[in-house]
């Protein structure tokens, strides 16, 4: 059955954007580029929600007026042939070869995403859709990249659900950088 995964970047005291909505302080890092898209590989579906999408939409055009080195070509080639599922009560219509509207409610369609064949992620994006996802139970493996900083407020990476999931620490790595990127496993 394929596994339902939350990966985002987040700052030490837990925010994936700052007060401000900007997210600057997750700078760049080769290797941490090159590890996301090698996690990017292991995917088969993403879900989003509207900001999100609305933020990863700038991928479908990125080499349009300007340059992009060997690493973002890959990265752009793999996310833009990605199949995308955006969930969003606003939005009649999405950007994208590869991206639909959901058709269902997120337990749904990610039901129906586990029945298809196949081994491939199930990646969720976006803290809102996620949080909602484990609300409902239905993330397997949590995998945050936590950047060294301290942002003081913004969007955080958990909502507060008062539901407690017990987790598994699964793997760990560290980046020059500071990252650190862990990966959980729900235990179920």
């Amino acid at each position: 059955m394929r596994s339902v995964t939350y990966s985002l970047g987040v700052s030490l005291d837990g925010y994936i954007v700052g007060p401000d909505g900007g997210f600057d302080w997750a700078g760049p890092d080769p290797k941490l580029f090159q590890f996301a898209t090698d996690q990017l590989r292991e995917v088969g579906v993403h879900l989003l929600g509207r900001r999100l999408h609305e933020a990863m939409s700038s991928w479908e055009t990125a080499d349009q007026g300007r340059t992009l080195d060997a690493p973002q070509r890959t990265w752009m080639a793999l996310w833009n042939g990605l199949p995308k599922v955006v969930f969003s009560r606003g939005l009649t219509e999405v950007r994208g070869t590869s991206t639909r509207l959901a058709t269902g409610g997120l337990a749904e369609e990610i039901a129906r995403l586990r029945a298809e064949p196949g081994e491939a992620n199930i990646a969720i994006g976006g803290a809102a859709l996620a949080a909602e996802a484990a609300a409902l139970g239905l993330i397997d493996e949590y995998r945050p990249k936590y950047y060294p900083v301290i942002v003081g407020g913004g969007v955080p990476f958990f909502e507060q659900r008062e539901r407690r999931v017990d987790l598994d620490l699964v793997e760990t790595r560290a980046f020059e950088s500071g990252v650190v990127y862990c990966r959980y496993r729900v235990r179920r």
